[in-house]
């Protein structure tokens, strides 16, 4: 056992195990619950991260191996070899940790600026893509052979201050330790897009949990592409994708989105489409678009909006950009809970 966990108090130390390899810990992430909870009250029971709009991405080292893993366990080390080397070069040399990859434009995370990141493998790639990433860690599963998931949130986040060296590209997530809808309609005045409320006391579960709460300024979610729409007149590419969730089993038609593309966008999303044509349409639902084509639902896109209405379709959609680190059949409609 390190010395950083040899200085925990008795009762902490008796929590902390012998941890397994560390990318099986990596292996089924934590995840927050959508809330419109605003009332914290109580002092010292949650604390308070920005919410960053980025790509999930858990780190493990052992020895001189690093690994980056998506949430849905994608490989991303040539993808983001910048933040392999800052890890390679920590002192530690026994960790896994949890954390979020972005990429800023005029102070605010970029979600389509990191998309230009995304999916490159070549580092020449990378380096001529202009665009820089910033590693934010926010969480320790394992430091020096030893599980540490179940020791208070608290913990795990002090432990994870001391047992890294910060310096770019990565980053330690602050936190503030109380707030609640003061904290929350700040963050929106800033163009943060929100803030995940997390237990302070809180254990790490490879899970969604209602521990985790995230709290959006606006909405916005994963969808299915499940079809698209020609272009006409001087627009390339495409006119719309047609957007679905999964329900029951089901692929539910919640309307198209056809701003927030520019013109290479189109055309790259073009070319993926093309491979997943197919003749029959997925979604459950009829869909009422002339001239409509249909592609296998496997593709997943990042949708901001203003609101769903009464028959479950999106008001004023906007595409933000592809998201390769979550798998189609895990998309369902967010529905904000009281937790």
């Amino acid at each position: 056992m390190s010395g950083l966990l040899q200085a925990l108090p008795a009762e902490q130390r008796r929590l902390v195990g012998t941890a397994r390899p560390g990318t099986e810990l990596a292996a089924r992430p934590m995840l927050a619950t959508l809330s419109d909870r605003r009332d914290f009250s109580g002092g010292g029971k949650w604390i308070f991260e920005r919410k960053l709009d980025g790509v999930r991405v858990l780190a493990v080292r052992e020895d001189d191996r690093v690994v980056l893993l998506s949430r849905s366990g994608h490989r991303l080390n040539a993808t983001y070899p910048e933040i392999v080397d800052a890890l390679t070069a920590q002192s530690c040399a026994d960790f896994t940790v949890d954390g979020e990859i972005v990429a800023f434009a005029h102070g605010r995370t970029d979600f389509s600026l990191l998309q230009r990141r995304m999916g490159l493998t070549r580092r020449r790639d990378v380096e001529a893509s202009g665009v820089a990433v910033t590693y934010y860690l926010f969480d320790l599963l394992r430091l020096a052979g030893a599980d540490t998931r179940r020791l208070p949130l608290r913990t795990r986040k002090s432990l994870l201050r001391r047992a890294l060296t910060y310096r770019d590209p990565l980053r330690l997530t602050t936190h503030r330790n109380e707030g609640g809808a003061e904290l929350l309609a700040a963050s929106c005045a800033r163009g943060w897009e929100g803030l995940i409320a997390k237990r302070a006391d809180s254990t790490y579960q490879s899970r969604r949990s209602t521990d985790w709460l995230k709290l959006k300024c606006s909405l916005g979610q994963e969808f299915v592409i499940g079809g698209f729409t020609e272009p006409a007149g001087s627009r390339v590419g495409l006119g719309a994708l047609l957007l679905g969730h999964h329900e029951g089993g089901r692929l539910r038609y919640a309307g198209k989105v056809g701003t927030g593309f520019d013109r290479r966008t189109l055309l790259a999303l073009r070319t993926r489409i093309d491979e997943l044509t197919t003749a029959a349409s997925p979604f459950t639902d009829p869909v009422r678009e002339r001239g409509a084509r249909w592609v296998r639902p496997e593709l997943v896109a990042q949708i901001a909006f203003t609101e769903w209405t009464r028959d479950g379709m999106l008001r004023h959609p906007r595409f933000l950009g592809l998201r390769e680190d979550k798998r189609a059949s895990e998309v369902v409609r967010e529905r904000a809970g009281h937790a």
